[in-house]
Order: C-alpha cells, then structure tokens, then sequence
C-alpha cells in the first residue's frame, strides 16, 4: 500500500509533538503519515506504555495508563520513529478494544544489544539494569563465550551477573572421571570470574532457596537473561513467575531441550524462545528473555575497547616498555608480569589473543 502524504495540518502536529518531547520531526515524518495512514479522529488520546514483546512489524504494548493500566495491545509505531525494542517505554494512541499505534519514543537510559552477521549493531532490549549470563555444567560453558558476553557488557556499562543455572547436576552422580572433570571445569570457571569481581551466583530449578536468592537480587530492577541455548533461560524465567513448565500455562516462556551435535555425547541447546519478551516478576522486578545464541560477535569493538572490556587489565594498561606491545613475548610487558603474579589468570589474556585474532587485529 502506497503511503499517504501529510497535510499541513498533520506536518505541524507531529513536528509540535516531537519538539515537545525534546526530539526534531525526522525526514520520515515531513513526507509520510502511519504505516497505515490512519485518520487521526479515530485515535485515542495518547498515553504512555511499555513494549513487552517484539513481533517484526508488529509489537505488544502494555498500557501504563490508570485507565486500562496491565492491558496488551498490539501496535504498529509510526515510520518517522527509530527501532523500537523490548523494554522501551512509548507515547501510544489506541485505534480499537485491542490494537494501536506508537508516535513517539521515550528516551532510554540504557540499551542491550548485539551485532548481527553484517556487524551492524542490533538492539535487542531497552532501559535494563542487569544482564544475567546464565550458564549451565550441561550444555558444556566455556570461557572465551562468557568473556564475549562480559566485554559486551562492560561495553554497554551495564551491570552483569554470572548466573550458574542447574547446579544440582554439578555433584557427579557416578563415580565416572570424565563427569568429575566437567564438574570441577564449570566450578573453577565460577571461581574465577568471581576472583575477579564479578558478582555470580548458583541456582537451580529445583531448589527454591536458590531461587529465592536471585529472586531478591534482581528485586526492582529490569534484567535481561543472556546465554547459550539450553541453559534454562525460559525455565528460571517461568519458575521465577510460579509458573510450571509442563502446565502449559498462559504467558509462560517456552522451554526446550537439549539437541545431540554431530560429536557423538555433544550435547547443545536447541532454539526455542523466537521473540524477545519482558515478564512481570511478581512482587520484584522485570526479566527479559532474549533468544538463545551460541556466539557473540564483537566485530564493533576496537581493540583498545576491547582490552578496556576484560576489567582486571585495566591497571597495566599503558605499562608496557613498548607503546606496540602486543602482550605475547615482549619483555618489560605489565600483563605478562601480572599474569607471572597471579594478578591475571593466564587464560584469561589467552581468551583476549583469541577473540583479538577473530577480529582480525591480532
């Protein structure tokens, strides 16, 4: 469908409404109405609201309003704004019992996003507090994936937490060498980046104290949960909420399983939540719920920033004898002599090298 050209009169409304909120009138909005050129006398007054879900054209926002304040609706936003995302609050007219439209955007004190395969970066969740990296001892974690997560994060300058998921299976319920070894793996990782001073945690499904401790910990606040596919995102999400995941209950965060790889005992999380979504946490905060990656690019980063991302380098950085140092070999280097102090643990510069060469400035 062809889209409507403003009139005068439409022209100056949305260039006043955007002044008043702080914001020029963009070039979409001097040359097209809606993108559905609705009459503006059958639009509601305009009242603020608070996206929920992200469906690609289309999004769930839930009003904020006195009136009709818990209620969805599902909105198209007006062509003249940017992006919107998960977690962004809005200025929103309603054109019927359950649908409407989004003319403006309240600015955001925060963003979380990514990079998609062209590196450009993609927002995936607005106005968060916390990103929570949930991992898991089964699909098998790794650190150079978790150091992705927490450089993005300190990039963002957001919060993070490390969040153990399904730590009732970390005692080995065999004898077997193998399931000790991953065992202390996933535990040594735990103790690590809490060495560093990262703010980290174990839970389980299964044992509701657990639950009750990030229950408290994320109390007021708006978090965004992270992590591999098939470390029970969706699943602390639903317990977090009283929900079951076999009652098949309305609004509850989908749950999946585990998928084999080819290696034979490769165990990987299968892709189940398909848009992100904001739930209620009762009586506390709000929680997001992203879906599953197994990768995080970086291609944005410079490589400065990137080394500004693993916090516990920032003391040595600019200490090396040489300005070039590229912190493998060369004498006189700060990072080479903390790792040798135990001020730097040694896998930890080997995770930067890595993700530096994957960039390609190594």
């Amino acid at each position: 469908m062809a889209k409507r050209r403003l009139n005068e009169h439409q022209l100056r409304r949305i260039s006043s409404q955007q002044k008043a909120r702080g914001k020029p009138a963009g070039p979409a909005a001097r040359g097209t109405d809606s993108d559905h050129g609705n009459d503006e006398s059958t639009l509601g007054p305009e009242q603020e609201g608070l996206i929920v879900c992200h469906y690609g054209q289309q999004l769930d926002v839930e009003s904020l309003s006195p009136a009709s304040k818990g209620q969805l609706f599902r909105c198209h936003q007006r062509s003249n704004l940017p992006p919107l995302v998960t977690g962004d609050k809005v200025i929103w007219q309603a054109e019927g019992d359950s649908t409407g439209i989004i003319v403006a955007l309240v600015p955001r004190h925060s963003a979380m996003s990514r990079p998609n395969a062209r590196g450009e970066q993609r927002s995936i969740a607005a106005n968060i507090d916390r990103v929570v990296v949930v991992f898991a001892p089964v699909p098998e974690p790794f650190g150079n994936l978790l150091d992705r997560y927490l450089v993005a994060i300190e990039h963002l300058r957001l919060k993070p937490l490390l969040l153990l998921n399904k730590c009732d299976l970390m005692p080995a319920e065999t004898s077997n060498e193998s399931a000790d070894a991953a065992a202390l793996k996933v535990s040594d990782l735990l103790k690590l980046y809490a060495g560093i001073g990262y703010e980290t945690l174990r839970v389980s499904c299964h044992q509701p104290d657990s639950i009750d401790s990030l229950r408290n910990l994320l109390k007021d606040e708006t978090a965004v949960f992270v992590g591999q596919s098939g470390v029970g995102k969706s699943s602390l999400i639903n317990t977090l909420r009283g929900i079951d995941d076999d009652d098949n209950a309305a609004g509850a965060a989908d749950v999946g399983g585990l998928s084999k790889g080819r290696a034979v005992g490769r165990e990987k999380g299968t892709h189940t939540t398909t848009a992100t979504k904001l739930y209620h946490l009762p009586g506390s905060g709000d929680l997001v719920d992203s879906p599953g990656i197994r990768e995080f690019g970086l291609w944005h980063i410079e490589a400065e920033q990137l080394m500004y991302g693993f916090v516990e380098f920032r003391p040595y950085i600019g200490q090396c004898r040489f300005r070039d140092c590229r912190h493998q070999q060369e004498p006189g280097c700060a990072l080479l002599a903390a790792v040798k102090k135990g001020k730097i643990h040694a896998s930890r510069l080997n995770s930067y090298h890595h993700i530096l060469q994957e960039l390609g400035r190594g």
